[in-house]
């Protein structure tokens, strides 16, 4: 019988008893037999093992049953060359053990990222030039997104110019609005394409979310944004009398729905916009007393949370209020560095100003200088008040374009929380 021989995870030169056989064996065989321990070799086997030419079967091959050449030979080979051949031998066990798990699940399950497609980020505007800013470039597309606020502080007109964004891109929006109150009018006004748009009204919070996971494996939608997480009432309490305890019955329904949404959102580049609302703990006397509704999940599964408040009401000459300043803050950021802070004002009627945040922007870095009531360009003067100069520069879509590219490329020299109050902090969560 004809016996090669393999000790530990290290080749060694076969020991081949002269029979008539092995005179008449051509040396594919012997190649092949040689091939099959080093692959036994790689697969971690740490005993001597035989090969049957004849039979051509492996059998595990006792020490005692080795010649003391042999073992000689064995014990050199493992302890000689066990340094030098432990790194070709975990590169080839790595690509088998990638080669295997392809096989099963599909290619790419695990990749090595130098060889991978470099995949950058895209953003979705968000209407206002500081608010893009702040968030690095604006809403990231295929992650899911967290606002929230008090009541009337701008978070419906911030989804809906996202929306709006994104039809103009040639991309498609769905609405599910739990709070069954959609003004399709003031959408319109805002930009949003309401023939095209796609709108839900459920019945209730699994619907709700169920729709939104149907819709986003379906790659068809681009954004999907749900207004509000509050208004998702599960079904059992919808079922139950008025005033019946359910305790945590909304948390896990988003924990659960959360868990299955994150990886399909970003394997179809999906944007889920989630809007919350406000409550208050009882009983806390240090600290922030302010929580969003719907359990903790949404925290952890956001990859971008931004808080806007209302700061003050734009008014016009006569004193009548015609919009509100909003200030909004990015209080977590995956995408970019967060703690940032914006402020864009939203008009009563037509949503977000983007020129009065252009033109607010470009003063607070010197771009356009404002002396009393007149506001200039470089030598050139745009005209006297705030509305005049919007005016102006409506009309002027040249010189619009270059104030905002000499803003744009300020703003990403400098830090914007640097336009804004000196003395106001970082915000944290928990804290203000």
């Amino acid at each position: 019988m004809a016996v090669l021989v393999l000790a530990g995870a290290s080749y060694v030169r076969p020991v081949i008893h002269p029979t008539p056989f092995c005179r008449r064996n051509s040396m594919r065989s012997l190649g092949s037999c040689c091939k099959l321990f080093r692959q036994a070799a790689l697969a971690g086997r740490t005993y001597p093992a035989g090969f049957d030419v004849t039979t051509k079967r492996a059998f595990a091959l006792p020490r005692a049953a080795l010649s003391r050449r042999t073992k000689r030979a064995v014990d050199t080979n493992v302890d000689g060359n066990e340094d030098g051949n432990a790194a070709d031998s975990k590169a080839e066990a790595l690509q088998q053990c990638l080669k295997n798990l392809n096989a099963t699940f599909g290619r790419g399950t695990v990749m090595q990222l130098g060889n991978a497609e470099p995949q950058k980020l895209e953003c979705i505007p968000s209407g206002a030039l500081t608010l893009d800013i702040a968030l690095g470039g604006g809403f990231p597309k295929g992650r899911i997104i967290e606002i929230y606020g008090p009541e009337s502080s701008g978070k419906t007109t911030l989804a809906l110019h996202a929306m709006a964004a994104v039809q103009r891109a040639g991309g498609t929006a769905l609405l599910v609005d739990a709070e069954h109150a959609f003004d399709a009018q003031y959408s319109k006004r805002a930009g949003l394409d309401t023939e095209k748009l796609l709108l839900c009204q459920p019945d209730s919070g699994e619907m709700a979310l169920e729709v939104v996971d149907q819709t986003v494996r379906s790659s068809a939608v681009d954004i999907i944004c749900v207004d509000s997480v509050a208004a998702l009432v599960p079904r059992s309490e919808i079922e139950g009398e008025m005033g019946a305890h359910q305790v945590g019955t909304q948390a896990r329904l988003m924990s659960q729905a959360l868990r299955k949404l994150t990886a399909n959102a970003s394997k179809c580049n999906c944007t889920i916009l989630f809007l919350n609302q406000l409550r208050h703990k009882v009983g806390v006397i240090y600290g922030n007393p302010e929580i969003t509704s719907g359990g903790q999940a949404l925290k952890f599964y956001a990859s971008v949370r931004l808080e806007v408040r209302r700061k003050q009401t734009v008014e016009d000459s006569a004193g009548v209020g015609i919009g509100i300043k909003v200030k909004a803050k990015v209080v977590k950021n995956k995408c970019a560095p967060p703690y940032k802070i914006a402020e864009f004002d939203i008009m009563f009627g037509s949503g977000i100003s983007g020129l009065g945040c252009l033109l607010d922007a470009a003063e607070g870095v010197d771009i356009v200088q404002k002396k009393g009531s007149w506001y200039s360009f470089g030598d050139q003067k745009l005209g006297q008040g705030r509305d005049k100069t919007m005016a102006i520069l409506a009309e002027n879509t040249e010189m619009q374009s270059e104030i905002e590219a000499k803003t744009r490329a300020a703003l990403g020299q400098t830090d914007i929380n640097d336009m804004y109050d000196k003395d106001s902090e970082p915000v944290v969560e928990g804290r203000r």
